[in-house]
């Protein structure tokens, strides 16, 4: 696990507060401390070089203490790795050149730590180290989790704010909370907070707000849990607060590039949303078409057996029955002929069980005897008004297989209409 502290002008609190963290770490759980210090006039960052130094040259002789000295472009860090019975940690510190926005110097420590799961906290001791065992354990219990120490939840509390302090902290969170939909959690502005290292590497971070946890909120919104852990956030008893007019400006910046991120975000899903359901309605096109062409095709072999059988027995060819009779066994052949054919190429239908099969030709028969019932009647009426038989009887088959297709397709092989 990776704590991740960024400071400035903290030199009153800093030494005190790794102390506390050493006090409240899981000894079977391998922790890394990362100050991150923004070139504090106060000498923060050389405090905890000193700091670092000072308990290397005391365990010299110990040969489970190492030192590494590396050295970047912009960055120096000190690592102190003690191993011993009660404690598995390392203490670093980064520095950094100049005072550039606290969510870049925790995107900073974030890359110069190596833990799967990442605390975020401040130096002021307004987060007690002693909720840190509470964040690990919630997360141990579900890995997937952001999980947030909470003022606003059931059992937080604020101690040492004044009045209006309280009420614009509180409407802020509001804000955040209606105004990005994050009903999921009660304090989305809160700075102390641990999660997965893999959240992180999917979501690009581009506010210039001071709150990383809010930015993660909205960017992970669906893809992630929130848990919260009650805590008494209390007001910093050395230092100075950060809290000015240019960090409430900072955070309307930020809700609003959010917001404008949701929007976005939302109009894009919609979209995918829409070509998606496009694509499905492509496919179903394609897989309608394609089968209705096959039921076509096979319809065209029907209407040929018909007109052939009908031909032949009515013009005396084979017998010299009336049009009508002549007809009608035609219709019987390329009924049969049709279900089976439809059975084995259109619908694909591979079960040729006797009782299956036979209910399936029944079906079939009685769907197409509809058909034969249409198409009968439009060749009575088109001869009787006078149009040639062998015309008249293509125009009789085509109608009517319109509705055989479609029937027998919901009916006689159980699927959809469409698709």
């Amino acid at each position: 696990m990776s704590i991740i502290v960024p400071t400035y002008n903290e030199s009153g609190n800093i030494l005190n507060l790794i102390e506390a963290i050493k006090d409240n770490l899981q000894s079977t759980i391998f922790t890394e401390i990362i100050v991150v210090d923004d070139n504090s006039p106060d000498g923060t960052g050389r405090i905890v070089e000193g700091y670092i130094q000072d308990a290397i040259r005391a365990k010299r002789t110990n040969t489970s203490v190492q030192q590494n000295y590396i050295k970047g472009n912009d960055d120096a860090y000190d690592n102190l790795k003690i191993n011993d019975k009660e404690k598995n940690y390392i203490v670093k510190i980064v520095h950094r050149p100049n005072k550039s926005g606290l969510i870049s110097a925790i995107l900073q420590g974030i890359e110069s730590s190596t833990g799967q799961n990442i605390l975020i906290m401040d130096a002021d001791f307004s987060h007690p180290p002693q909720t840190i065992p509470h964040l690990v354990n919630e997360s141990l219990q579900d890995p997937n989790s952001i999980v947030v120490a909470s003022r606003y939840t059931n059992g937080g509390s604020i101690v040492g704010w004044p009045f209006k302090r309280r009420v614009i902290s509180s409407g802020a969170a509001k804000i955040a909370r209606i105004g990005l939909k994050l009903s999921n959690v009660k304090d989305p502005l809160s700075g102390f907070f641990l999660f997965p290292r893999h959240i992180i590497k999917n979501i690009t971070i581009n506010t210039t707000g001071y709150k990383l946890l809010l930015e993660l909120l909205v960017k992970s919104n669906d893809r992630i849990r929130v848990k919260e852990i009650p805590y008494t956030f209390t007001n910093r008893k050395s230092g100075e607060s950060k809290m000015d007019a240019n960090v409430m400006l900072d955070y309307a910046k930020a809700v609003w590039h959010l917001y404008r991120y949701g929007q976005k975000s939302s109009a894009i899903s919609k979209k995918q949303a829409y070509q998606t359901k496009q694509q499905q309605e492509k496919r179903k096109s394609v897989l309608f078409l394609s089968k209705a062409g096959r039921f076509y095709t096979v319809g065209a072999s029907g209407l040929i057996l018909n007109y052939v059988i009908s031909m032949l027995l009515s013009k005396g060819v084979v017998s010299n029955f009336w049009y009508l009779q002549s007809t009608l066994i035609g219709i019987i052949f390329s009924i049969t002929s049709n279900f089976f054919i439809n059975k084995a190429w259109t619908f694909e239908d591979r079960n040729f069980s006797a009782g299956h099969t036979l209910k399936q030709y029944g079906m079939f028969a009685a769907i197409s005897s509809v058909g034969a019932a249409i198409q009968l009647a439009v060749l009575y009426l088109f001869v009787e008004s006078g149009l040639q038989y062998s015309l008249s009887l293509i125009i009789a088959v085509a109608i009517a297989s319109g509705s055989n297709f479609l029937l027998n397709k919901k009916w006689t092989f159980k699927e959809k209409v469409w698709g």
